[in-house]
């Protein structure tokens, strides 16, 4: 695996990368707000301007973006139609989503940049169409990256303040089952995939991205030039560019959010557009 290099900077809390269909990428500034569209050539545009909390972003079948925040929202063209929401929650965070175009998302319950606040644990909910979702779990302390495996029979879900990855079997009527808790050292962020089947998953304060199989065993470790690396994804035509998103970074003097870049060994499990 070779070094990183610096794709985008500048921005606050960068969160939700995802492969665009157009081979560019999405990503979100948590805190200074706002989903952006990262080109091939470089170029950076607004998609969604200024929503804040925006942890989880996926294409969508029909065009623009499935993304998180105080609800769950498909914006096209500057339309936003809301797909989900529930009274008084904070917000949401990370989501993906199956072959089906079926939105997999967890809710958080308390305000997580509060310092003195009491952690309300959430869950995870399955958005099925617009205005219908089932709650599949609950018992997340602070739910984070979420990824479901290559075959779809698992799902991962990091809980970040439980320091652990839940994974739970995916049953054929879409319930789920057979829980268990993956211990991982330091706090669990983003989430994801490769072809193999195992996950990757970004580790927010300790500036590293740990590598597991479902049966909770570490294969690998990727230090990262950043100590709160929040978020991957993997991009590329061939699912081997592996992007990486970050609060800050050692490439350049600013040390701020970036957007950063490098090879993985395996290629990356397909990600399906929503279609809800």
């Amino acid at each position: 695996m070779s070094g990183f290099e610096l794709l985008a900077t500048g921005y606050g809390l960068v969160e939700g990368p995802t492969l665009a269909p157009d081979g560019g990428l999405y990503f979100s500034d948590v805190l200074g707000g706002g989903v952006y569209h990262l080109a091939q050539s470089g170029a950076v545009s607004t998609v969604v301007p200024k929503r804040r909390g925006v942890g989880g972003i996926a294409a969508h079948a029909d065009g623009g973006i499935v993304c998180s925040g105080r609800d769950l929202v498909h914006v096209r063209a500057g339309v936003t139609r809301t797909l989900f929401a529930i009274s008084g929650l904070p917000g949401w965070n990370d989501l993906c989503t199956d072959s089906r175009g079926r939105v997999y998302a967890g809710s958080v319950r308390f305000r997580v940049f509060d310092p003195g606040v009491v952690v309300v644990p959430g869950e995870c909910w399955r958005v099925d169409a617009e205005g219908r979702a089932s709650q599949l779990y609950a018992d997340v302390k602070h739910a984070n990256g979420i990824a479901l495996s290559p075959d779809e029979r698992f799902l991962a879900h990091s809980d970040t303040r439980g320091e652990r990855v839940i994974v739970h079997a995916l049953r054929a009527d879409g319930s789920t089952a057979e829980r268990r808790h993956i211990p991982v050292s330091g706090h669990a962020d983003g989430l994801a995939f490769d072809e193999s089947g195992t996950f990757w998953v970004a580790l927010a304060g300790a500036g590293r991205i740990d590598r597991f199989t479902l049966d909770g065993t570490r294969v690998g470790s990727l230090e990262v030039p950043a100590r709160m690396v929040t978020s991957l994804c993997f991009a590329g035509s061939d699912l081997r560019d592996l992007i990486v998103v970050s609060a800050d970074n050692t490439l350049e003097s600013t040390g701020k959010g970036a957007v950063l870049r490098t090879r993985a060994p395996v290629a990356g499990a397909k990600v399906h557009p929503a279609r809800v």
